[in-house]
């Protein structure tokens, strides 16, 4: 389904040069190896359509001149977006196949109370470290301004992060005691070791929130493929260790519950900070900056404006944005984790093992694929419109004008490609997932599993794909270039919306009695609300600053759609099934695939002339 496609004869860059241009983000200030006048890049690695979205305008910027900063930033979160994607289509690949494995020795119960410990450790690190980590994402250091400057920048940002280790402190403490009273853990089971579990959880929990400065310290720098390498080898070890200790315990006949969960994580956790500690040891080095806390007050020196600094660690600017967006990722995560809570609160645990294994299931696209574009194009768009966030805008010399004008309408094209890319998505996954998901649930799971709740609400889940990469480049886009008054304003609308989110998870849930299906259709109207909210937000930035963006150029042709609404009725006449019943769950998938193989093929020939415009500028200049 993924493939690779090198870009050659491109501009390319002298490797031995290449360390030192990315030190202060200098994949952005001097290109991803743009070295002297004689600027060549690297061959860059293609991910099919999904990283062309991170591409778009390359030869544009190319050939107008003149624009090498925003030229360098896109070629260089693309082609970090693409080592991202690459590591986590691989990642996930493992921990995919090894879950198969582990799935034969589990029970739904069982994994309804590991995504209780998931959720768990998912609670402590949103509240510690997410607001944070915007704010890091947001302050970009000046490529205009001297060395010791953009060194302040990187420490204070590092030094900030520290704050993710003090504030986790209670967090664990308090979580821990809510978790274990008596009234929540009265009615488990007997020998599920859920006590024992949530205290290893709770150890790793602490260590993963120390690799919060070196995860400052990669994005600062815009080094992915250290991250990408730490996430990978944790991946790896949490796989094993989860596996083996279950296999180990069921030859062995000792009943030890959830623990296999508890050991996984905490492997994750240790691999994830030795790995970064390792990584990270060059990046610092004659830097100016440190891993650990430094005093900033006396880095930049000379004329140069700096805000002042709290306690001589902490830039005062940093901890106002990170104190506005506090809220937001509080009501963020209850958004984004309320399906959860729900289903913690209103199922038993098998049905919240049924649920836990469909949305994994369900989001193993939207975490594989959309997750990396998500951070690398909120990263890109911080970037490319900084010069556009103060408010009001301040006069600019007619050379500082153009070159910010250029980078908000290379911000437009980039949005409208990726959303496009998404839209189109959308449409194979709404109509060939439902049908497609339960036969697939079988083959990998079992019918076991398939016989539970599971298969119908994976099905559903297919519907809130869309949903969920739709909402999720667009809030990126918001978190990007919002100011602190607009963020406030997101906050009380994402208030009102969870409202309506639990209104409408009470009506699916508690009247219609659907269960986890429920949550998916809550979920749902959530995220549509949400979309809208954001689609208005962007169409008023842009205009504000003389730029239309049209949502009309994200959506599918006609064609396409038309071919996609009759769809559902041609696969219900299962052509050739007499023939293909006699191989059971095969006969029903080759059925099925036949026809959806047919239907990809049609809608890419009405997309031809959008997939052409993105082979145009992905094409190597000549």
């Amino acid at each position: 389904m993924f493939f690779t496609k090198h870009v050659s004869n491109f501009w390319c860059s002298n490797s031995s040069n290449h360390s030192n241009d990315t030190r202060f983000g200098g994949g952005w200030r001097n290109g991803a190896g743009y070295c002297g006048r004689q600027k060549l890049y690297r061959e860059i690695p293609v991910v099919r359509l999904s990283v062309t979205a991170l591409y778009p305008c390359l030869c544009y910027f190319d050939i107008i001149g003149g624009l090498q900063r925003p030229f360098a930033l896109l070629t260089s979160t693309a082609h970090n977006a693409t080592f991202l994607i690459l590591l986590s289509i691989l990642s996930r690949f493992l921990t995919f196949a090894i879950n198969q494995v582990l799935l034969r020795y589990l029970s739904p119960t069982l994994l309804g109370l590991s995504s209780r410990l998931d959720l768990y450790s998912i609670t402590i690190l949103s509240f510690a470290r997410e607001s944070l980590r915007v704010a890091c994402q947001r302050t970009p250091p000046d490529s205009n301004s001297s060395t010791a400057s953009q060194a302040r920048a990187v420490q204070s940002v590092v030094n900030l992060s520290y704050l993710a280790v003090v504030s986790g402190i209670p967090l664990i403490v308090g979580l821990s005691w809510l978790w274990l009273r008596p009234s929540s853990i009265s009615a488990l089971p007997e020998n599920i070791r859920f006590n024992e579990s949530l205290q290893i959880y709770a150890l790793a929990t602490f260590i993963e929130l120390f690799t919060e400065p070196f995860f400052t310290l990669t994005q600062q720098t815009l080094s992915y493929r250290i991250r990408a390498s730490a996430e990978f080898f944790a991946t790896l070890a949490r796989c094993f260790a989860t596996c083996g200790s279950a296999i180990y315990a069921s030859k062995a006949g000792i009943p030890i519950g959830v623990l296999p969960f508890a050991v996984g994580q905490f492997a994750w956790a240790v691999s994830l900070l030795g790995v970064y500690f390792w990584k990270t040891r060059t990046l610092t080095r004659g830097a100016g900056y440190s891993i650990l806390p430094q005093g900033i007050d006396n880095m930049a020196k000379g004329k140069e404006r700096v805000s002042s600094a709290t306690l001589g660690y902490f830039d005062v600017t940093l901890l106002r944005l990170t104190g506005s967006l506090t809220l937001q990722s509080g009501l963020k995560y209850i958004l984004t984790q309320g399906d959860s809570l729900l289903i913690t609160a209103l199922a038993s645990l098998p049905d919240q093992g049924a649920y836990a294994l469909a949305s994994n299931y369900g989001g193993l696209i939207a975490r594989t694929l959309f997750q990396p574009i998500e951070e690398s194009s909120r990263n890109l768009f911080a970037r490319l419109c900084s010069s556009t966030i103060p408010s009001p805008p301040q006069k600019e010399d007619s050379s500082n004008s153009k070159e910010s004008k250029a980078e908000l309408s290379q911000a437009s094209h980039i949005l409208t490609t990726i959303l496009h890319l998404y839209t189109l998505l959308s449409v194979f996954a709404t109509t060939l997932g439902p049908p497609l998901s339960p036969l697939l649930l079988t083959l990998v799971a079992g019918r076991n599993w398939s016989a539970t709740s599971a298969s119908t609400v994976l099905s559903a889940y297919c519907y809130y794909i869309p949903f969920l990469a739709l909402n999720g480049v667009i809030e990126s886009f918001i978190a990007a270039v919002a100011t602190n008054k607009q963020l406030h304003q997101q906050s009380l609308f994402m208030g009102g919306f969870f409202v309506l989110f639990a209104g409408s998870a009470w009506v699916f849930i508690g009247q219609l009695g659907m269960g986890g299906r429920g949550v998916v259709w809550a979920n749902c109207v959530n995220m549509g609300l949400r979309i809208v909210w954001g689609g208005v937000f962007i169409k008023t930035f842009f205009k504000e600053r003389g730029l239309e963006f049209g949502f009309g150029k994200v959506m599918p042709s006609a064609a396409s759609l038309a071919v996609a609404v009759v769809m559902p009725s041609l696969l219900k006449m299962r052509i050739g099934g007499a023939f293909l019943d006699r191989y059971g769950i095969l006969g029903e998938l080759v059925g099925v695939g036949g026809v959806g193989g047919v239907f990809v093929t049609v809608v890419l020939f009405f997309e031809r002339k959008f997939l052409m415009e993105c082979y145009r500028m992905l094409r190597p200049s000549r």
